[in-house]
């Protein structure tokens, strides 16, 4: 067997260089509702935050950056490439997506070379799917899926059948969080951040079987407070409150996004490290989208 990042003893993930990053083709309705000049992208600013973020976790972890090849304008957002399964302990498994969104088909095959180049087996989903931001590791086996705007559910039942998952699946019917990541983060083991209000009773209670729920309001979740990823004991974070005015109409929610994340960080015993990744949000973007894990090595451990 090939030994892979995802067999290192230390946090591994993907990311990808921007060069291509552009906003030419909206295909989301954050998009769609900016208009031209709202829309235009100020590269060397999105570069610089980029590699604000890309310094802080190759600081503290280990980054492999994906080749950016052809011009795919969305390629920066890893977390829609695949999903890296971690409860297959023997084997290095990569599923890749299978686009709906027509400005990333291709990105899988780069994904795909990528990936075998590097030891994994990999495998494109047969179905409509759109990666590690529309799926949910909790622990073991157990997974959380969103299906419907994004992805098929159809995936998910050809990923129990063929790759021992056990997939709770919920369906995403909001045009602006259109991807499980806007809605859904797993905190720990134990508990799992839940914007409730956009589910069915009966998915809540089938999420309540697996893990303790922390209610997240729907203001929260449109500012981007579950499109978060853990490293260790701190929670990284996405925010452009740093550019807005006091008496800008985004302020205020801003701001309550930050100390409602800062209480639950607090609860918890962990730290929020905030980032401004302004130029991605004009893709409707947030920072889980740019991260792709390799594995999940012991999330209980500090990296400070």
């Amino acid at each position: 067997m090939n030994e892979t990042p995802s067999q290192l003893q230390q946090q591994s993930y993907i990311m990808n260089f921007p060069f291509s990053l552009s906003t030419s083709d909206p295909n989301n309705i954050w998009m769609q509702e900016l208009t031209d000049d709202e829309l235009q992208i100020n590269k060397p600013k999105a570069y610089k935050q980029f590699m604000d973020l890309y310094n802080f976790m190759s600081g503290q972890s280990l980054v492999y950056l994906l080749p950016s090849e052809g011009s795919f304008q969305d390629q920066v957002y890893v977390a829609n490439l695949g999903l890296q399964l971690p409860h297959i302990k023997d084997e290095n498994h990569i599923l890749l997506s299978n686009y709906t969104s027509d400005p990333r088909k291709g990105e899988e095959l780069v994904g795909e070379k990528f990936f075998q180049q590097m030891g994994y087996k990999t495998h494109i989903s047969p179905f409509k799917w759109e990666g590690e931001a529309d799926i949910k590791h909790l622990y073991g086996n157990v997974y959380i899926g969103g299906y419907g705007i994004r992805s098929n559910i159809k995936t998910y039942e050809w990923m129990e059948e063929n790759f021992d998952m056990n997939i709770i699946k919920v369906a995403m019917v909001d045009e602006y969080m259109y991807h499980l990541d806007c809605s859904i983060f797993p905190l720990n083991h134990d508990k799992t951040l839940v914007c409730t209000e956009l589910y069915d009773p009966k998915e809540i209670k089938q999420i309540e079987q697996y893990t303790e729920i922390i209610d997240v309001d729907v203001d929260n979740a449109l500012g981007g407070m579950t499109n978060s990823i853990r490293m260790g004991n701190m929670i990284l974070c996405a925010s452009n409150i740093a550019e807005l005015k006091k008496s800008d109409e985004l302020y205020l929610p801003e701001k309550i996004k930050i100390k409602s994340l800062e209480k639950i960080c607090s609860d918890e015993g962990m730290e929020p490290i905030i980032f401004n990744l302004s130029e991605y949000m004009k893709s409707g973007a947030m920072l889980s989208c740019m991260v792709m894990h390799l594995n999940r090595v012991d999330h209980a451990k500090s990296l400070l």
